[in-house]
C-alpha cells in the first residue's frame, strides 16, 4: 500500500472514529500513531508520540492560552460580565429590542476579556436571558441572541482559536488578533441591524420597556464597566505599540485582571475557582493540540499534504472557490464536532491547500474562525445553543432556540460573503503593523 493511500485511509478512519464519539484527543493520537507506524515504522511512531507533547507545550506562543483563560475566568468572577450587561441594558432599554441589543453588545465587549465563545455565551446568558424573560421577551429569541452573539468570543481578540491557528500555521498571533477586530465589530453591527428589523416587523417578540433610567444612573453604569476597557485597552495598546508581543499580552491581561479583581473585592475562593477552571480547560486544549500535532506529522509524512496542494491548484482555480468549499466542509463538521476539534482536525489538511494557492494566511485564518463561529449555532450540535439552553432548560425549549437562531445563521452568510469579497476587512489593520 502506498504512503499516499495510507494517508487517505487515515483521514477517512479519523472521521469514522470521531463519528463513533471517541474523544478527539484519543482519535487524533491513535490514528496518527498507526499511520506514522505504517508509513515509516513504529520506532518513528513511538519517537513522535514521546517528542510531540514537549515540542507543543514548550512552544512560546502556546503559553498565551492559559494566561488568557485565567484572565477570562477572573473577569467573570469579579463581576465584569454583570457590569457590562447592566450598562448596556440601561443605555439601550428604551429602544425596540433594547435588551436583545444589550445582550449582543455585552457579548461583544466581554469577548475581549474571555477569548472563548462558550465562556462568553455562558457568562452573559445566565444574566441576560432571565432578565429578558421577566420583561416579556420571546424565550426562543432571547436565548438565540445570546447564543449567536456569544460566538464573537472566537473572533474578537484575544481569541484562543487564533492562538492555536497561529501556532499551527506559523503566522504572527498579534496580526491575527488585529485581523479579527473589524470582522468582529462587523458581525456585532449586522446582528444589531437584524435585531432592529425583527423587532420592527414583530414587536410582540420584544416588548418595549416602560421604565426609563435616569441619566446619572446611566453614567454611573459606564463607570462600573471601566475595568473591561482597561483590560481591552491595555492588551491592544501593548500589542499594537510593540511594547509587548501577543503572548506577553496574555500575562499582562492576567495581571491586570488580578489587580482589577483586588479592587473589586475578589475573594480567595474566586481566585482558586479561576485557577481550577484555567487548569482544567488548558489541559483539555493541550491534549487535543498534541493529537493535532501528531496528525499533522502523519499527513506530511504520507505525502498527502503535497498531493492536496497539487490537487487544489487543479480544481480550485481561485482562492474564492477554495474558501467556499472550505466553508461547506466546516459546516458539515460543525454538525458533530466541537470548535476546537474542528480547527485542529482540519488545519493539517487545509493549510497545504491555502499555501498552494498562495492565499493570505491571515485572511484565511479569519475566515476559518468565522466558519467555526457559525458551527457553534449549527444544528444538531450548536454548542453555544446548548450552553445557553443548559442555564434556562426549564423555561426555553431547545427547538425554539434553534428555530430563532436560524435568522442569525442567514446573517452570518452575508458576513462571510463580505469577508470573502472584501479581504481588506480582515487584512487592513494587520497591514498597518508593516
Amino acid at each position: 500500500m502506498s504512503d499516499l493511500l495510507i494517508g487517505g485511509f487515515g483521514v477517512a478512519g479519523l472521521l469514522i472514529v470521531l463519528a463513533l464519539r471517541v474523544p478527539i484527543a484519543v482519535s487524533l493520537g491513535l490514528i496518527s500513531f498507526i499511520g506514522i507506524g505504517l508509513v515509516k515504522n513504529f520506532n518513528v511512531a513511538f519517537s513522535a508520540v514521546s517528542n510531540s507533547p514537549f515540542d507543543l507545550v514548550a512552544s512560546w506562543s502556546i503559553s498565551a492560552i492559559p494566561m488568557f483563560l485565567f484572565m477570562g475566568a477572573i473577569a467573570y468572577h469579579t463581576g465584569i460580565s454583570a457590569a457590562l450587561f447592566s450598562a448596556a441594558r440601561l443605555w439601550l432599554n428604551s429602544v425596540p429590542g433594547g435588551l436583545l441589543m444589550a445582550s449582543n453588545w455585552a457579548c461583544a465587549l466581554f469577548s475581549a476579556a474571555s477569548g472563548s465563545s462558550m465562556a462568553t455565551a455562558a457568562a452573559i446568558g445566565r444574566l441576560a436571558v432571565p432578565e429578558m424573560l421577566r420583561s416579556g421577551y420571546n424565550p426562543g429569541l432571547a436565548a438565540a441572541v445570546v447564543a449567536a452573539s456569544g460566538t464573537l468570543g472566537s473572533l474578537i481578540p484575544p481569541s484562543i482559536l487564533f492562538i492555536l491557528y497561529g501556532v499551527i500555521a506559523k503566522v504572527p498571533v498579534s496580526k491575527l488578533f488585529l485581523a479579527g477586530i473589524l470582522p468582529g465589530l462587523l458581525t456585532a453591527g449586522l446582528y444589531t441591524v437584524l435585531i432592529t428589523v425583527i423587532c420592527y416587523f414583530k414587536p410582540h417578540l420584544a416588548p418595549r420597556a416602560k421604565e426609563k433610567p435616569q441619566w446619572p444612573e446611566r453614567w454611573n453604569s459606564l463607570y462600573k464597566t471601566s475595568p473591561v476597557f482597561l483590560l481591552i485597552g491595555g492588551i491592544l495598546f501593548g500589542i499594537y505599540s510593540g511594547f509587548v508581543t501577543a503572548v506577553e499580552a496574555g500575562a499582562v491581561g492576567a495581571g491586570l485582571a488580578l489587580v482589577i479583581g483586588y479592587f473589586n473585592g475578589c475573594k480567595k475562593s474566586d481566585i482558586f475557582s479561576s485557577l481550577k477552571e484555567t487548569v482544567t480547560v488548558t489541559a483539555q486544549i493541550f491534549f487535543i493540540a498534541i493529537g493535532a500535532t501528531l496528525f499533522k506529522q502523519f499527513i506530511v509524512l504520507s505525502g498527502l499534504s503535497v498531493e492536496l496542494g497539487h490537487y487544489a491548484e487543479e480544481w480550485a482555480g481561485s482562492p474564492v472557490i477554495a474558501m467556499i468549499v472550505t466553508a461547506l466542509v466546516y459546516l458539515i463538521l460543525g454538525c458533530f464536532l466541537d470548535p476546537l476539534g474542528i480547527l485542529l482536525v482540519t488545519l493539517p489538511v487545509f493549510l497545504p491547500i491555502f499555501e498552494a494557492l498562495d492565499m493570505d494566511l491571515i485572511w484565511t485564518g479569519v475566515l476559518v474562525v468565522k466558519y467555526i463561529e457559525i458551527s457553534l449555532i449549527t444544528p444538531p450540535v450548536g454548542l453555544n445553543v446548548f450552553v445557553v439552553h443548559a442555564q434556562v432548560h426549564d423555561k426555553v425549549p431547545l427547538d425554539q432556540i434553534f428555530k430563532k437562531v436560524s435568522w442569525f445563521f442567514l446573517c452570518e452568510m452575508v458576513i462571510v460573503a463580505l469577508l470573502i469579497g472584501f479581504p481588506s476587512i480582515s487584512t487592513f489593520l494587520p497591514a498597518l503593523m508593516g
